[in-house]
């Protein structure tokens, strides 16, 4: 606790002194969040991955065990067959946290899809350097075994050479985002500054950058009538720029982002008055970012309709978007529930096998739950591919019935 503290407060005088270094003594809430998330030394994502998981801020998909990893392993192979099967197939994963995503999907790979395991070469992006150190430590034991592995950042990636899925889970709303509020029909800006008497407040001031008025032209929202005074919303310029990286790497092949998040018409809405910026401190949830700077997430929802259109505009082809609950059942995770559902009746299960069963079933669950992570987001992007490719409907986006 002394160090977490430590690094709090020395990350709370890096941001201090970003302030007063600031032509007018203050930084955008684009800015404050981009230190408090990513600074290099101090930051929350800079800590020991202690703070992702059950024992720490919050989980994700692939904590609710082995399935999530799998499952979707099952779409990677049926991009490496729509692909015709290339020599070599690049799984891009930008933000693999614990690196469990990689661990599930190479080993189900390797076990169920042979030659499409001969064929993978596995890149993470991974900003953050003790998170990368905790991946390269589960993944070890893969690349003793000639499993193609690296680690890369976007920049050191070669344009247009990629061939297969770059993907991503939870990442985009972890981008750093620019707050707005909405004043006299304008859009002012919510910027940071610093007082030792107050410590970090906000100030209404003139946008930063027009991009930031353009967004909502480009999304299709129209503030003039039906908004109230003082609506505070976020914009997430960061992912415009992701998505344009990205696109220039990628030769042929299909992007998928999976996130919480709503088309720009939900995002929107006029009911919707205070953004949905959120914080994660120890499974708990609140709305203030100015409380434990450095030992807590800071989180905004997905815009999944500007994602579409900054795709549309670089030339990506959108190829389906729909519930992560529907699109794991497409994958086979409804089959896997419907096997715990049978009992093996020559083999008596035990206590302790119920009790695991019963754990994995609730898991399996909550994986597809529209009331939680079932609800998440998946874009499925394309680029570079034929009208037979683009045609032919990949395994993710057939959704079978619900049972």
């Amino acid at each position: 606790m002394v160090e977490q503290l430590s690094r709090s407060r020395q990350l709370q005088q890096a941001i201090i002194q970003t302030i007063e270094r600031s032509e007018h003594g203050r930084i955008t809430f684009a800015a404050f969040m981009e230190l408090a998330l990513y600074h290099p030394q101090f930051s929350y994502y800079a800590t020991p991955s202690s703070s992702i998981g059950p024992q720490g801020d919050f989980i994700t998909s692939p904590h609710m065990g082995h399935d999530f990893g799998e499952v979707i392993s099952e779409q990677f192979a049926d991009m490496w067959e729509a692909l015709g099967r290339p020599e070599q197939f690049d799984l891009v994963e930008m933000g693999a946290g614990q690196g469990l995503i990689a661990g599930d999907a190479i080993a189900h790979i390797q076990t169920h899809h042979p030659q499409c395991f001969q064929s993978l070469n596995y890149i993470i992006v991974e900003k953050s350097a003790a998170l990368r150190a905790e991946q390269q430590k589960r993944l070890n034991h893969w690349q003793a075994q000639g499993v193609s592995i690296s680690w890369k950042t976007l920049e050191n990636i070669s344009p247009n050479t990629l061939t297969g899925c770059a993907f991503s889970n939870e990442l985009v709303d972890a981008f750093p985002v620019h707050l707005v509020e909405l004043h006299q029909g304008h859009l002012k800006e919510v910027w940071v500054n610093y007082a030792p008497e107050k410590g970090f407040t906000t100030v209404l001031a003139d946008i930063s950058i027009g991009q930031l008025a353009d967004y909502f032209e480009f999304v299709g929202i129209d503030f003039r009538s039906g908004y109230a005074e003082g609506y505070r919303t976020e914009v997430n310029l960061a992912a415009l720029d992701w998505l344009a990286q990205i696109e220039r790497k990628l030769k042929r092949g299909y992007l998928l982002t999976i996130d919480y998040g709503y088309t720009a018409q939900r995002y929107y809405s006029p009911a919707r008055k205070e953004g949905t910026l959120q914080c994660y401190y120890q499974h708990s949830h609140h709305n203030d970012p100015f409380i434990h700077i450095g030992e807590q997430d800071i989180t905004a929802h997905v815009d999944f309709t500007a994602l579409e259109k900054q795709g549309e505009k670089l030339g990506l082809e959108k190829l389906g978007f729909l519930q992560q609950g529907l699109f794991l059942m497409a994958l086979g995770l409804g089959d896997r529930l419907a096997t715990l559902a049978q009992p093996d009746k020559a083999q008596p299960a035990t206590g302790k096998d119920i009790q695991a069963m019963m754990h994995r079933r609730d898991a399996l669950q909550q994986l597809i739950s529209p009331m939680g992570l079932g609800n998440f987001g998946v874009l499925i992007q394309g680029k570079g591919l034929t009208k037979a490719e683009i045609a032919r409907p990949l395994k993710g986006l057939t959704i079978p019935p619900m049972f």
